[in-house]
């Protein structure tokens, strides 16, 4: 639905690291640690707040709904969606729909599919509203009150205001109470603030700072039980939203992801990039925000812990690299390990985590440059069949990519300190065919002599036409060659082999690459992509090389 109210501003963060919300509390406070003093809440309530006000009707936040950009919105927010066009990979029924970002720092299309209620989020703004509730009605048997007044953006900024008078009155309660009054009333946008000031009363301001201030604290501790991560059970660092509204740790969801493509809570699948690049993936604004305000010391702790760990586990030379074939993410490989070093390096590795690099080695190579290529893949062993002299043949699988930035040697082995190569978010993967693709008719046809077979897709007479096909026809054109060389009996396409086939674009040009007889140096361009899209055009160019020239089979590889 199309919210009755136009934004008026994005999320922001309340400060920068120089001046966050959170101040150290002094060793005299009378308040434990980690909850707010008064005088810190006099200085933050209308940033407080803010926390839980959605700037695009500047109501309370309902049903709140964290964005693939990493804003949050109401749920009745989201604008009216429509049918999305020139996305046909994934093609997901669930993603057809989606809706243009309302948030003024997004300019992105969003899938209606990737907005989930936020579960974290909406049970702190619940926790925030209910103590609010309770002290609205305390604020009048007490008779507690102050004054408030919005503060005119324009005055503030030493201009006329072209308003006849600005909004000003004595409300029941403290600053929170009053503040939240005007947002609860509608009188109050995301992105103003107010004055306040202590009218006559019969009780002191002290007490009623106090009195709210207990409310605050009470709201503190019941939504600090919901902010730890269900992987780790530590309070949320850099906490990203999945599709289905749970949070996670980003550093934790990434090892998750490593192993399956499932919510840890509630399993669903999950569309996002195993690789998590925060370009790609932003954290969630509104709970970061949340968590620098009310615990800021235990999350400085909790990085601190987060660094240690990584420098503990990637340290200068993290990997150890095996330089011997091509292996691709997702696909097996099997390896006869007989060289002592190598030896050694396999049992490292299954006393580790199971995991080493694969790289490709350089037939030839010039004065200071490296006997391999920078680009590999990470494989986890699976299986190990052990013989009596020491050798063995492993089993394993590629999981993901890196790049190598520097390398040594140890025990006669190398190792190397890597960083991973990403994909581009699913989002960004439809943004990129839509932009590219030129609408097009239904250019595909059955082949005449197998009317059972996949659909055949014309290959374009040049390369340039790959460009503009749709990610369904790229993989059309692939799929309606792999029938083709079944057809023909190609040697190197074996039965075992196309039963592996995959029906999914993003595992079928690992697949293609794997079993296709080209060379390695031409293979080795897929480890360099970073989306599907891209790594579907390449395996189509090596159809179209394979249909005018026949391209040797000699690097012909088995699996």
């Amino acid at each position: 639905m199309s919210p009755e109210a136009p934004v008026e501003a994005a999320a922001r963060p309340l400060a920068g690291p120089e001046e966050s919300p959170a101040i150290n509390e002094t060793d005299d406070s009378p308040y434990p640690h980690p909850h707010l003093t008064p005088s810190q809440i006099k200085e933050r309530a209308r940033q407080i707040l803010r926390l839980f006000q959605c700037p695009a009707c500047s109501g309370p936040l309902r049903d709140p709904v964290t964005l693939p950009c990493g804003g949050s919105i109401c749920r009745h927010c989201i604008p009216k969606t429509h049918v999305r066009a020139n996305i046909t990979y994934p093609a997901f029924p669930d993603r057809q729909h989606g809706f243009h970002c309302p948030m003024p720092s997004c300019d992105k299309e969003h899938a209606l599919s990737d907005c989930s209620v936020d579960v974290i989020l909406n049970n702190a703004t619940e926790h925030m509203v209910e103590e609010l509730k309770l002290a609205m009605r305390e604020a009048t048997d007490r008779d507690y009150a102050i004054h408030i007044a919005i503060q005119d953006p324009w005055q503030v900024a030493g201009i006329s205001s072209l308003k006849e008078e600005s909004f000003s009155r004595t409300v029941p309660g403290g600053r929170l109470v009053a503040t939240w009054q005007l947002i609860q009333d509608g009188h109050l946008g995301f992105d103003v603030d107010v004055s306040y000031s202590d009218p006559p009363a019969k009780t002191t301001s002290e007490d009623r700072d106090l009195w709210e201030t207990d409310h605050l604290h009470k709201v503190q501790d019941a939504a600090r039980q919901d902010m730890d991560c269900q992987i780790c059970y530590a309070l949320f660092c850099d906490p990203l939203t999945t599709e289905c509204g749970h949070t996670f740790c980003r550093s934790c969801l990434h090892r998750i992801l490593d192993h399956s493509r499932y919510c840890p809570v509630c399993r669903r699948r999950l569309s996002i990039n195993p690789m998590l690049d925060r370009a790609s993936y932003p954290s969630n604004e509104r709970l970061t925000n949340i968590i620098e305000t009310f615990w800021l010391d235990e999350l400085q702790g909790r990085k601190e812990a987060v660094v240690a760990e990584e420098a503990e586990r990637y340290r200068e030379f993290n990997l150890p690299l095996f330089v011997c074939t091509l292996s691709f993410p997702l696909m097996p490989t099997f390896l006869h390990i007989f060289e002592p070093r190598y030896r050694l390096m396999i049992r490292r590795a299954l006393d580790g985590d199971g995991t080493f690099g694969m790289v490709l080695p350089r037939s030839s190579y010039g004065h200071g440059e490296n006997h391999f290529y920078e680009l590999g893949t990470l494989l986890r062993i699976v299986n190990v069949q052990p013989f009596s002299d020491g050798r063995s043949l492993i089993e394993t699988k590629g999981v993901s990519r890196f790049r190598i930035l520097r390398h040594s040697t140890l025990d006669g082995y190398l190792v190397g300190k890597t960083e991973r190569i990403d994909d581009v978010s699913l989002e960004e993967e439809e943004a990129l065919e839509a932009s590219e693709v030129i609408p097009e008719q239904d250019i595909s046809q059955v082949g005449p002599s197998h009317p059972e077979a996949v659909p055949v897709v014309t290959l374009p007479e040049t390369v340039e036409g790959l460009q503009v096909m749709s990610t369904k026809n790229l993989m059309g054109i692939a799929t309606s060659f792999v029938e083709k060389m079944r057809v023909q009996s190609a040697p190197w396409l074996t039965e075992r082999v196309l039963e592996m086939c995959p029906e999914d674009p993003a595992v079928f040009p690992w697949w293609f690459a794997s079993m296709l007889p080209v060379k390695d140096q031409e293979k080795y361009r897929l480890l360099a992509t970073s989306s599907v899209r891209e790594r579907l055009k390449i395996c189509c160019t090596w159809i179209m090389e394979w249909e005018t020239n026949r391209w040797s089979i000699q690097d012909c590889v088995i699996l």
